[in-house]
């Protein structure tokens, strides 16, 4: 009966001693700049389109919808500030995460996966590299680094894909959408916008990682671990934003 829970939990501790080493390797040299920036522009401008479109199209959907229940109440007025607050909490860093999940950590898995599978990783062992420092710590500072940066521009453009829906079919005046977002935004809002693409970053990139490295079974182990790292990296998003709410509604 116990056997049921060895491999899980096994696969629990082993990602969180890879954390671990991760997380010490962060400070320690070399750093491998040419390989984070390579990163970079791999997670960042790469998944540059797919997330304006997705927060622009997000937005328009907040606003259509909220339209509709708030002409009962005689507020339309006021799906600017719930456009701004339902993106900068909740919607922008989950759906630019999710996306990010689905075309970063899959290719991270599989990029690894296919170095460990062709032996790529021993030989870097063999010849003195560590493979975290090499191959992990650029791909989770990279994340940590672009995925704020992509969620905050996710977060404005689903704000102005909004105003075209309040403009264009409320009747609302710029002024009154606009100055409804803004004022409807606190500090307590925004850092909870950007902590939460922040964990993110940290549970795609390494979940990608860890399912990479402990890839087998050929080319079928790769797409195995594909798809692990994007399933298990999504359901961990959810998860993790409950959570993260639910300790900024306490503060």
């Amino acid at each position: 009966m116990l056997d049921i829970f060895k491999s899980p939990v096994l696969s629990i501790q082993e990602f969180f001693l890879l954390a671990g080493r991760t997380f010490r390797s962060v400070p320690r040299r070399p750093h491998y700049l040419n390989d984070i920036f390579l990163q970079m522009d791999t997670i960042g401008v790469g998944s540059l389109p797919i997330v304006l479109l997705t927060g622009f199209f997000s937005g328009i959907v907040m606003a259509l919808q909220m339209s509709k229940a708030l002409r009962t109440y005689g507020a339309v007025s006021q799906t600017g500030p719930i456009v701004a607050i339902v993106l900068v909490r909740e919607m922008g860093p989950v759906l630019t995460a999710i996306v990010v999940a689905g075309r970063n950590a899959s290719g991270i898995a599989s990029e690894l996966g296919s170095m460990k599978v062709t032996e790529q990783i021993d030989a870097m062992r063999a010849l003195g590299t560590d493979p975290i420092q090499k191959l992990v710590k650029p791909r989770l500072i990279a994340t940590c680094l672009m995925l704020p940066c992509l969620t905050a521009i996710a977060d404005f453009v689903g704000i102005c894909g909004g105003y075209l829906i309040a403009y264009f079919l409320l009747s609302l005046t710029t002024s009154e959408y606009w100055n409804g977002a803004y004022r409807a935004l606190d500090y307590v809002d925004m850092t909870e916008g950007l902590v939460k693409p922040f964990i993110f970053a940290i549970v795609i990139s390494l979940v990608g990682c860890f399912y990479g490295l402990r890839t087998s079974g050929g080319t079928q182990g790769v797409g195995r671990a594909t798809t692990q790292a994007v399933v298990v990296a999504s359901v961990w998003i959810f998860v993790l934003t409950a959570f993260i709410a639910k300790i900024f509604i306490a503060l």
